[in-house]
């Protein structure tokens, strides 16, 4: 039955190999800001569906593109003291209180 398993497995390994492992560690290396960046996202999103604003209308909005607007959605993306202070400007709220 190992046999079998193993051999089945074998048989349909994907050609590229899996970069989960990486894509952990950077997860857990950058744990702090992320969750930072995860939030803002959140607001974001809530602001433009509260505004009925497109990703493109937000772009325009921050002086900025449309794809650096989907990067930000996602939560991923370390965001700059600039791109905060685009974001507020662009909200007319704010996200970070000193």
């Amino acid at each position: 039955m190992k046999q079998k398993t193993s051999e089945y497995l074998e048989s349909h390994q994907s050609e590229t190999s899996s970069k989960w492992r990486e894509e952990a560690e950077w997860r857990r290396e950058n744990k702090t800001w992320l969750i930072y960046s995860k939030r803002i996202a959140v607001m974001l999103l809530s602001y433009m569906k509260r505004e009925h604003l497109t990703q493109s209308a937000m772009a325009e909005r921050m002086h900025c593109t449309q794809q650096y607007v989907s990067k930000i959605l996602k939560g991923t993306e370390n965001l700059s003291l600039e791109t905060l202070t685009k974001l507020e400007q662009a909200m007319g709220e704010r996200l970070i209180a000193c």
